[in-house]
């Protein structure tokens, strides 16, 4: 498979049978020059939460490419409400076939013209993909629950930006929790606020992937 990190938490998973777009925050995102029309062949999208920095262009690329949305019920039926026919909502710790939903700490409100909505749960999601399995935590602060996954994870996607998630010492915990094979850190620079570098996150026997916005990697 090849995985492309777009930026901030959005990256773009190419298999043999579907083109998964994860967290898609394309137009208004400042690490990518790409257009919407770049993502025409998209089949599967996944929201982890309903931050417009999360959410993004979710409804709009629903729309125009026909692609399958996962998400968190409540999301599911913002989405409905939008004209998206598409989707697969579901809930944390559930699982539908090949995806899995995750927890994560963090808020999920949908801020829209008439104000903020309820966007359910923050989660994550592993995805057991051509025998590898892919962990994107969301946002999300560290938590217990991270040690359930323990040597489940082929790669782990995690921000290290702290502030609104976890900062680097604390992936550096998560990561111990976890045990991947290796793990790409995410959700940093797009603001002054997470200006962090993703390099200082190192973890002894835990290979570091560390894309730039626009960087593939064959996996």
């Amino acid at each position: 498979m090849l995985i492309e990190y777009i930026g901030h938490s959005t990256f773009v998973i190419d298999t043999q049978d579907k083109k998964i777009i994860i967290d898609p925050f394309i137009l208004g995102n400042p690490w990518t020059e790409t257009t919407l029309e770049d993502y025409s062949e998209i089949t599967h999208i996944f929201i982890t939460h309903g931050h417009a920095d999360h959410l993004g262009d979710g409804v709009e690329l629903a729309k125009g490419t026909g692609a399958l949305v996962y998400c968190n019920h409540e999301i599911a039926a913002y989405l409905k409400d939008q004209g998206v026919d598409n989707i697969h909502g579901m809930h944390i710790g559930g699982r539908h076939g090949w995806v899995k939903m995750t927890p994560a700490l963090h808020g999920s409100g949908i801020e829209t013209p008439q104000g903020m909505l309820y966007g359910g749960l923050a989660g994550g999601f592993l995805l057991d993909i051509e025998g590898k399995r892919i962990y994107h935590s969301g946002d999300t602060g560290l938590s217990q629950e991270m040690k359930l996954l323990e040597g489940l994870v082929d790669l782990a996607m995690i921000p290290v930006g702290g502030n609104y998630t976890m900062d680097i010492e604390d992936a550096k915990i998560a990561l111990d929790f976890i045990q991947p094979g290796a793990f790409i850190p995410m959700h940093y620079k797009t603001f002054p606020v997470i200006d962090v570098e993703p390099e200082n996150l190192i973890v002894e026997g835990i290979q570091g992937i560390y894309l730039r916005p626009g960087e593939k990697l064959q996996w």
